[in-house]
């Protein structure tokens, strides 16, 4: 499976989700609860243990990686994320295959398509650039010291600002399944499915960083970058 790491960046460190997280992770998913319509957030302090502690077994059975999202202004936790939905492709061919299970060595196996996905971050840390950055690390790991060949995201088709976060980063849709699993408010949910191929990776790297670089400077974007975000098809960059 593996191997937790913590992914540094200018505005927010990626840390290996742990129990010491869980009154943090509390305090974040209290200041306001409006925004998680359509994402599974704890909510309190015996909740925020729960919350860790399913994520932990599921890091164990090699499932996912779990993070604690770390804003490194002030070291405070504003949300989670995580790879999920890893899968192998190394190996003898067996049909039907098995999803989720490395050839060899589980604790030296690497992915070879994963999802980032579980993502929620608490109001303050909401447009401010942060996801965005998360986002850049996660990728970069999966596609530079993985070397996966497919990054997936997916949305609550009704989530029409996360579905806009991830067509900002430069993900590919690959339409909208319909009645496909139940939500978080008890209704029967369409989910829009997105994806990042490894030769796709270079381009989207590039852009990703330029919106970071644009978030981050006192002026308007430059007219250069707006002219890659339309040569490469991505929406333009605004302040």
């Amino acid at each position: 499976m593996p191997v937790p790491v913590t992914l540094i960046g200018r505005s927010v460190r990626l840390e290996p989700l742990a129990e010491h997280h869980a009154e943090a992770l509390a305090t974040a998913g209290a200041e306001d609860r409006t925004t998680y319509a359509f994402t599974p957030v704890p909510h309190g302090l015996e909740a925020a243990r729960e919350y860790i502690g399913r994520a932990l077994a599921d890091q164990v059975a090699g499932k996912s990686l779990p993070f604690a999202i770390v804003s490194t202004a002030d070291n405070s936790v504003v949300g989670s994320t995580r790879f999920l939905e890893l899968d192998y492709w190394q190996g003898p061919l067996v049909w039907p295959p098995v999803p989720g299970v490395p050839h060899g060595d589980p604790l030296a196996a690497v992915p070879d398509a994963a999802e980032i996905g579980n993502t929620w971050l608490s109001p303050r840390a909401q447009g401010t650039g942060i996801n965005t950055e998360a986002k850049l690390l996660m990728l970069r790991h999966a596609f530079e010291t993985w070397q996966v060949q497919r990054i997936s995201l997916r949305a609550d088709a009704r989530n029409l600002r996360s579905r806009a976060a991830i067509e900002r980063l430069g993900a590919t849709s690959e339409g909208v399944r319909r009645a496909h699993s139940r939500g978080l408010d008890g209704v029967v949910r369409s989910t829009a499915f997105y994806s990042i191929l490894d030769e796709e990776w270079p381009a989207v790297r590039d852009i990703i960083e330029l919106r970071i670089a644009a978030a981050t400077s006192p002026t308007a974007p430059d007219p250069k970058i707006n002219q890659e975000c339309l040569r490469q098809g991505f929406p333009l960059i605004q302040v």
